[in-house]
């Protein structure tokens, strides 16, 4: 199973590293790639995430890191994530749609 990143989370982990290096870039660099390790898990279990409430599809799940969503798509033989964004927020339908492009 492989995992991809589209364009859509990869801006989105820049944005948080950007954030939070604005107090310790030290901090931010480690919280990104905890993000990204925390993704990695999906690879051996990828109904390990809850389904997203918003949508309720079966196959659009998120892993939850501290106050941060990981949103996926399972496919047949590979899984997309999607967006990665503050947990208080809900997500927004137009990044799922873009990264399905």
């Amino acid at each position: 199973m492989k995992l991809l990143w589209s364009e859509e989370a990869l801006l989105r982990l820049q944005e948080i590293e950007e954030y939070i290096s604005r107090d310790n870039p030290t901090v931010a660099i480690k919280f990104v790639n905890k993000l990204i390790s925390v993704a990695e898990t999906i690879i051996e279990n990828p109904k390990i995430g809850r389904v997203v409430p918003e949508l309720s599809l079966e196959n659009i799940r998120e892993l939850l890191h501290k106050n941060y969503r990981i949103v996926y798509l399972v496919k047949k033989n590979s899984i997309d994530i999607l967006t990665v964004f503050e947990g208080h927020q809900l997500l927004k339908k137009e990044e799922i749609i873009k990264s399905e492009k």
